[in-house]
C-alpha cells in the first residue's frame, strides 16, 4: 500500500523540519556554552588538586557524577546513552584537569 503525498504536504514537512533544526542549532549553541563552562570548572579543580598533590582520577567522584546525571534523566535518552555521553565529558574534563595550560 502506497500513500500519495501532495507537494503541499512535502512543503509543510520541510517547513517543520527546518523549524526543528533551528531549535536544535540553538540548543547546540547552549550545549557548547554549558560544556565550556563545565570545562572551566574542571580546569579550576585541576589547579586546586595540583596545589595539594591530589590525583586527577577519582573514580568515586566519577561514579557520583554518573549516578547524578542518570537520576536526573527523564529521557528520551536511556540511562546507557546518558552514561556514554557523560563518560566522554568526564574524559575531557580529566584531560583538562591534567593540563598545565
Amino acid at each position: 500500500m502506497t500513500s500519495e503525498h501532495t507537494p503541499a504536504d512535502r512543503a509543510e514537512v520541510d517547513r517543520q523540519i527546518a523549524k526543528i533544526r533551528e531549535r536544535m542549532d540553538a540548543l547546540d549553541a547552549r550545549l557548547v556554552a554549558l560544556l565550556n563552562e563545565r570545562a572551566s570548572c574542571a580546569r579550576g579543580i585541576g589547579v586546586l588538586k595540583d596545589t595539594v598533590g591530589l590525583e586527577v582520577y577519582q573514580p568515586g567522584r566519577e561514579n557520583e557524577v554518573l549516578n547524578h546525571v542518570r537520576a536526573h534523566n527523564d529521557g528520551p535518552l536511556n540511562a546507557e546513552a546518558i552514561t556514554r555521553v557523560f563518560e566522554r565529558i568526564i574524559d575531557e574534563a580529566r584531560r583538562l584537569e591534567r593540563s598545565k595550560d
